[in-house]
């Protein structure tokens, strides 16, 4: 049965193929060859669970989503992401895939461009070309789904991405996935709540994972996040970090946001209780 991953890999794909017809993989590796060197992602996530600045906040430029249609216009992403810096965010992640989240490279340089804190290149990474283009376009960060990749291809990615100076966000689902990922190597590691074959959301899911988590990895958690409490609970089941993309579009003063959501644990050091 086909899921929805699957037919957003399939879109992901054929758009990836028009690209590589314009601009050639050695073309990008020469730009990416030229790109000013990546910023540290992994120092500027780690550490959320044990310090009194509290949980690091991943903000997301997000227009729309395959769940929920149409977020917002996003005419500017720069004057976005320059907010969610100024609300204290420590990684800006950008959508970059057109079909179903009308994201795009230029969002990505746009960003790049505006912010001085890490990048992330949110995206469906099934290609060497992506990430070469990634680094071209300003990335620090990339995001690596381990549903979508076999071992063979998550240790090459991992290993390009480290390669081009970059950091890998690897995102499982299930106990399954995130041993996967720990095991090629992953230092970054993201629990979604949302289960990319149905897109349902369950906040519950991150406590249900959180205890497979290895105290060596940063502990990512993603989806979900419509309140403080939310980003509370994720903070108190161990996340060093939290991404967050609606509810800060939708919001109306993303710096205002961020500052709230990170006001939920700041001043508070806490420990794993998994």
């Amino acid at each position: 049965m086909t899921t929805v991953l699957d037919s957003i890999i399939e879109g992901v794909r054929e758009d990836l193929s028009e690209r590589r017809s314009q601009t050639p993989l050695e073309q990008v590796r020469k730009l990416a060859a030229e790109a000013p060197p990546a910023l540290d992602a992994h120092a500027a996530l780690q550490g959320g669970r044990s310090d009194s600045l509290g949980v690091r906040i991943i903000a997301e430029v997000k227009r729309k989503s395959p769940s929920k249609g149409a977020l917002a216009e996003i005419p500017d992403p720069a004057a976005l992401a320059s907010a969610y810096q100024n609300g204290g965010a420590s990684v800006i992640s950008v959508l970059t895939e057109a079909r179903r989240f009308s994201g795009s490279l230029a969002d990505l340089t746009a960003v790049r461009a505006a912010a001085s804190i890490p990048v992330l290149r949110k995206d469906f990474m099934v290609d060497e070309y992506q990430f070469y283009e990634a680094r071209a376009h300003g990335a620090d960060l990339v995001l690596l789904i381990v549903a979508a990749l076999d071992d063979t291809q998550l240790a090459d990615y991992l290993a390009l991405t480290h390669e081009l100076g970059m950091n890998a966000l690897v995102e499982a689902h299930t106990e399954k996935e995130i041993e996967r990922a720990v095991t090629l190597g992953a230092r970054i590691v993201g629990v979604n709540v949302r289960n990319l074959k149905t897109l349902d959301v369950d906040v519950r899911h991150y406590s249900a994972m959180a205890r497979h988590l290895p105290e060596g990895v940063v502990r990512i958690a993603e989806s979900g996040v419509d309140s403080p409490a939310v980003v509370l609970d994720y903070a108190g089941r161990g996340a060093d970090a939290v991404l967050v993309g609606e509810a800060l579009v939708k919001h109306g003063d993303p710096t205002t946001a961020v500052r709230e959501f990170r006001a939920a644990t700041t001043g508070r050091p806490r420990r794993h209780t998994s």
